[in-house]
């Protein structure tokens, strides 16, 4: 599973999830991309989910490029355990998302592959995505 080597400090406060993704909201590698529609938490698990369901459904042609990272720790206390003695232990690593960001990005496949592959990604995740294509490439392939 995605998650970082070392951080600075374990535990993170919850933050908020406010405003456009203007970073990261273009194309930067491939010719399609999976761009979120909304804001939310997407796990480390989720991402995995999504890229193994992309590369199965190209099999061995084309490339996909993971455009997030899950660097935020979520905690999580014990079950049945009392409120207070502190915050509870790292449980998962999710990335955060705003509206506007590209997920994943694929190149090297026909259009009508990309769009499939892509549906496919989007059903893993937790938030509503769509494609993008890069601009010009519509009008090449038909």
């Amino acid at each position: 599973m995605l998650m970082p080597k070392k951080v600075k400090y374990r535990k993170q406060q919850r933050g908020r999830m406010c405003g456009k993704a203007w970073r990261g909201s273009s194309l930067a590698f491939g010719d399609f991309g999976l761009k979120a529609l909304s804001c939310g938490w997407v796990t480390d698990r989720q991402i995995e989910a999504a890229r193994v369901a992309m590369t199965r459904f190209i099999k061995r042609g084309g490339k996909v490029w993971i455009r997030l990272f899950p660097d935020k720790p979520i905690t999580k206390k014990p079950a049945e355990t009392r409120m207070g003695k502190g915050k509870g232990a790292p449980e998962q690593w999710v990335a955060v998302v705003r509206p506007g960001k590209v997920l994943f990005e694929m190149e090297g496949v026909p259009l009508k592959t990309a769009e499939e592959a892509m549906r496919l990604a989007a059903a893993k995740l937790p938030l509503p995505c769509k494609l993008v294509v890069r601009p010009g490439l519509v009008e090449a392939v038909e």
